[in-house]
């Protein structure tokens, strides 16, 4: 998989990149990652990205020439050509299936706004948008680096262990269960005793009843996709009723 950024600040990607499981495994030659700086698709002598906009407004936009001519000369290099992703509150919003399918992709090229955005006609480039949550950043760099982030860590051999990535939240449709390490008895708070019994069928079927009840408190959006039995539906409601959240845990029982 290649892995590239189109940015006016392509510097901020490389630290990240670089480190813990994502650099290991570009070390390993899982991913292969170039960030670009935009301004080098420019042809004023200020390397202008950015102009006002058309209509009035406060803010500056990123300009469309520069955008074009750089994701056009970015697609004619190399064999595959790029899927091009935008970020937009307009766009779909990211999870982990999106992060699952593009994983797949060979080639993705992430083209990060700045300012108050980007002139719409851009967006023509784009295979698709993505939009990480219903609140506003200064620029698309960190909406980048989650989404690469998020994909990286399911290349097969990125987190070393093939089951890591299978056990973690939202890749069965459940929060991920409640997890512990020594002590087993830390200022009075005990682990479960079944953690500790050796007995892995059990430990397992603890696991996914704490992953039904965790979701059911936090997330009972994710409960009619996670394919739940009808004992464990039972578990979900009376862990909301627990809660005094009977409402609507009845709500999604139906």
């Amino acid at each position: 998989m290649r892995l590239e950024t189109l940015s006016v600040f392509p510097q901020v990607f490389e630290p990240y990149m670089s480190e813990s499981i994502l650099g290991r495994a570009r070390n390993k030659g899982l991913f292969d990652f170039e960030a670009y700086d935009l301004r080098q698709w420019t042809h004023d002598r200020h390397n202008t990205v950015d102009d006002a906009p058309f209509g009035g407004g406060q803010g500056m936009l990123m300009k469309p020439a520069p955008i074009f001519e750089a994701v056009e000369d970015l697609a004619a290099r190399g064999e595959a050509r790029p899927h091009v992703i935008f970020f937009s509150p307009c766009g779909t919003r990211f999870d982990e299936s999106q992060a699952e399918r593009l994983s797949r992709e060979e080639r993705i090229l992430f083209v990060c706004g700045r300012y108050e955005g980007i002139d719409e006609r851009a967006y023509e480039l784009a295979d698709e948008t993505i939009s990480l949550g219903d609140y506003i950043l200064t620029g698309g760099e960190l909406p980048a680096l989650v989404v690469m982030d998020a994909i990286v860590r399911l290349l097969p051999g990125a987190l070393g262990d093939e089951n890591s990535a299978k056990d973690e939240s939202f890749s069965d449709g459940l929060l991920e269960y409640a997890q512990y390490t020594r002590p087993a008895d830390y200022r009075g708070m005990k682990v479960p005793d079944v953690l500790l019994s050796g007995d892995h069928g059990a430990v397992r079927d603890w696991r996914r009843a704490n992953a039904v009840e965790r979701t059911a408190l936090w997330r009972p959006d994710l409960l009619e996709g996670a394919g739940l039995s009808e004992d464990e539906w039972e578990l979900a409601r009376v862990a909301r009723e627990r809660a005094g959240l009977t409402d609507d845990a009845e709500a999604s029982d139906d």
